[in-house]
């Protein structure tokens, strides 16, 4: 198949998970609290094991090994500074988002990271079919919890359901947009992919390091705690099983 296709079908799927927001419609309060701490940490894993077993190994094999883990951290540090520049965390309980989070803000930082995702599948795809299945599903694990907050911040922030739901979705293309221009961009910059997946690498632990994993913290509970280790580890898994 087309490597191109590819890439458009992957950030298609991303792409769908902002309908999410149509079961938070369905769902109760308690309902959702009960199983979205276990997608966070289900999350966790996916994004920290496709970075330390299939990003960052990749870029490694192709640059050796000082320049990677060099341009991981400086990606670490980057992504830190993008979300206080944009206040760019996607809140995973909706009744404790902060007040000071608009709508529109969230759907900006959406539109960015959106597309950022996107250009990461792209060069996953490029530089190998299974790293990019394996990147897919990480970040569409992260989908999940990502849009039940967002969706949640959006109707906090006055937005009819309907309209909340379709701009979700709407924002939700800009994954699309990013695999593309990632796509066209990799294949002019010759040897910019293995750099490209440092930078992802980065992206994911930040992301798994300050984000979800503080999130599995609020568990108060051993039998929650275990049920929550339980379900990183099977993220953890998962890439373990679809690496090469």
């Amino acid at each position: 198949m087309n490597t191109l296709l590819y890439i458009i079908l992957a950030t298609g799927l991303v792409s769908l998970g902002s309908l999410i927001g149509v079961f938070t419609i369905s769902l109760n309060r308690r309902v959702i609290q009960k199983f979205l701490l276990n997608l966070v940490a289900l999350s966790a894993g996916t994004l920290l094991a496709g970075a330390f077993v299939h990003l960052l190994p990749e870029s490694i094999e192709i640059l050796g090994s000082s320049l990677p883990l060099t341009i991981t951290l400086f990606s670490f540090v980057g992504f830190f500074i993008i979300e206080k520049l944009l206040r760019w965390r996607h809140c995973h309980d909706e009744a404790h988002c902060e007040e000071h989070t608009t709508g529109y803000m969230n759907l900006f930082g959406d539109v960015i990271h959106n597309i950022l995702d996107g250009i990461v599948i792209a060069g996953a795809f490029i530089t190998d079919v299974q790293l990019g299945y394996a990147t897919t599903l990480a970040i569409m694990l992260h989908e999940i919890p990502q849009e039940i907050g967002d969706f949640g911040v959006l109707l906090h922030s006055g937005f009819r359901r309907s309209k909340a739901l379709f701009f979700n979705f709407f924002v939700g293309l800009s994954a699309v947009i990013g695999g593309i221009l990632g796509f066209y961009a990799t294949a002019t910059i010759n040897g910019f992919t293995p750099h490209l997946l440092a930078i992802a690498s980065g992206g994911f632990i930040y992301i798994a390091a300050t984000d979800l994993v503080p999130e599995m913290h609020k568990t108060t509970t051993n039998k929650r705690t275990i049920s929550l280790v339980i379900t990183f580890f099977i993220g953890v898994g998962l890439m373990y099983l679809i690496r090469d």
